[in-house]
């Protein structure tokens, strides 16, 4: 019988496996531990894995994967910059991904803190907590549908999200290096990042990350923003520069964030830290910020894409173990 370990496993995703592993007649081994080389030893015997990886994979894994027979690493997510995919390469391992899982579960939470920061209810909700009823300009917010509303990265999940705000009425723009051709319908394409965002009430992020757009985000790009433009984050961490974006709220170019993702999430997301100590000061700031909704990468997090993402890891595992390749390979 085929023999497939799942690192990385929360409680949320066994039914799922299980079921899966039923289905498919396979052994499967459901482990919360993460793939390092600590417990790379434990794969031996093992035909495939598929993991959760949220930091980089430590560089001696590819080799020890290789020694030990195993061809692939599916993960489960549809980012993958934690991979090595050239060192994958060179000891003939696949990494694959899952690259579309519930793109509407991402996209209706962008659009739900946009609206949370532009109808202030975040606020609305603290000063009736102190039982302070007035109506005041504070908290007098505007129609979405009188604002623009900038797509940055217009795949599955950017398209969808445009179509919500198109459903508003507002004006949706939007910067692609490949742009769609159906998605004008919904998205007038601007030339470059700079030019969308320049009238831009909503920045929406919706791309992956290269290391050529790290920290594409900056000090630079902020002061091309409007005046007063809110930034939502719900794509990777690493294209945006926090210490700008903190400078750039605090003086008053950006009139807030909400952030699904952080640059160095992965000693925090998603764990329970209640009774710990977070060293990182500049996450600090994030969550403390009255300006700033920091969220634990979680914009995914519904039914369908919990079970979307493990039955697409493990789809990808059994089929480079029965094929030697699979559709969802990025290497």
């Amino acid at each position: 019988m085929t023999k497939i370990m799942m690192f990385g496993a929360r409680e949320d995703e066994r039914p799922a496996a299980l079921n899966w592993a039923e289905k498919n007649n396979v052994e499967l081994t459901i482990s919360s531990d993460i793939l390092t080389p600590d417990t790379i030893d434990s794969l031996k015997g093992y035909d495939g894995v598929t993991t959760q990886q949220t930091g980089k994979l430590a560089p001696e894994i590819y080799e020890r994967l290789e020694a030990i027979g195993i061809k692939q690493i599916a993960q489960r997510s549809a980012g993958y910059d934690m991979y090595d995919l050239e060192a994958a390469k060179a000891h003939h391992i696949i990494i694959s991904n899952v690259p579309s899982y519930s793109p509407n579960s991402i996209a209706e939470y962008a659009v739900a803190m946009a609206l949370n920061l532009v109808r202030k209810t975040s606020l609305i909700d603290e000063h009736v907590r102190r039982h302070d009823f007035r109506w005041q300009p504070v908290i007098m917010s505007k129609e979405i549908k009188s604002l623009t509303v900038a797509i940055i990265g217009t795949g599955r999940i950017g398209q969808i999200t445009a179509k919500i705000f198109k459903g508003f009425d507002s004006n949706v723009v939007g910067y692609d290096l490949y742009p769609n051709d159906k998605a004008r319908e919904w998205i007038d394409y601007k030339d470059s990042v700079e030019e969308a965002v320049k009238d831009a009430d909503i920045v929406s992020l919706h791309m992956p990350a290269t290391s050529d757009n790290h920290h594409l985000f900056n000090k630079e790009m902020f002061a091309q923003f409007k005046k007063g433009a809110i930034l939502i984050n719900a794509a990777r961490g690493s294209v945006v520069d926090t210490l700008a974006l903190i400078e750039a709220i605090d003086s008053s170019q950006l009139a807030a964030a909400a952030l699904d993702t952080y640059e160095f999430e992965s000693q925090y997301f998603p764990k329970d830290f209640s009774n710990q100590t977070i060293e990182d000061k500049d996450l600090l700031r994030l969550i403390e910020h009255d300006k700033i909704i920091v969220t634990p990468h979680i914009a995914f997090y519904t039914d369908v894409a919990v079970q979307n993402l493990v039955e697409g890891g493990l789809n990808a595992a059994l089929e480079v173990i029965q094929t030697g390749t699979c559709e969802t390979r990025l290497n």
